[in-house]
């Protein structure tokens, strides 16, 4: 049974080591564990930003989106929208949103484990944190389509305005509308969570295959 966990979480390191030693088992913890302090803290802010530009709205108009809210000048962006027959923002990813938080919270968790995890399956347990970034772009033009695809034959603009897919990222143009489409500091901040997380991981499997190999 011992040797089973120990194939499991793998090898710990040796309490004989020097203090200059023992730094390179403790970065891999270090970077994960700040890794995980940058998901948290990712969930509070923005992930994504549209500014709208429209004649009669000379400053523009913007919304940013959080993994469970959207902010800004939402309303009156819909009411915009409504014209070509895009349907409210508010009903894109209702379901990601309410789940987002606990979802991202569980990465978290998961990274942590990493940290006592020392063998391959340190990396299929930050693997979902590495994908996150990349899920929440990846839902974020799903939808961007889908609404800009689907639009209301019966609106009072749609003869002018044939199907598009807005720009999930730079600018794009509707009509007599821009778009100005940016990635804020929260997906940011993910990324970096992302860099952090493989280097931890590299460090910590350069810090203990030795170990695994002189068994």
């Amino acid at each position: 049974m011992t040797n089973m966990i120990e194939k499991i979480v793998g090898p710990r390191a040796p309490r004989t080591l020097a203090e200059h030693e023992r730094t390179l088992f403790r970065l891999p913890n270090i970077l994960l564990g700040a890794a995980a302090v940058l998901l948290l803290a990712s969930m509070f802010l923005p992930y994504w930003k549209m500014t709208l530009m429209a004649p009669q709205y000379p400053g523009g108009l913007s919304v940013e989106v959080y993994i469970n809210r959207m902010t800004g000048d939402v309303g009156e962006i819909d009411g915009l929208n409504h014209y070509i027959g895009m349907r409210p923002l508010g009903e894109a990813a209702q379901l990601e949103r309410a789940v987002s938080m606990v979802a991202v919270a569980i990465l978290v968790l998961l990274v942590l484990a990493a940290i006592y995890v020392h063998s391959p399956l340190a990396l299929l347990l930050a693997l979902p944190a590495i994908l996150w970034p990349f899920i929440f772009i990846g839902d974020m033009y799903y939808w961007m389509r889908n609404f800009g695809m689907n639009l209301d034959p019966t609106a009072p603009l749609s003869s002018s305005i044939q199907p598009f897919v807005p720009p999930i990222l730079g600018t794009g143009k509707v009509g007599q509308f821009e778009t100005i489409a940016t990635f804020e500091i929260g997906l940011w901040i993910a990324f970096l969570a992302v860099g952090l997380i493989l280097a931890g991981l590299y460090l910590q499997r350069r810090a203990y295959k030795p170990l695994v190999e002189d068994k």
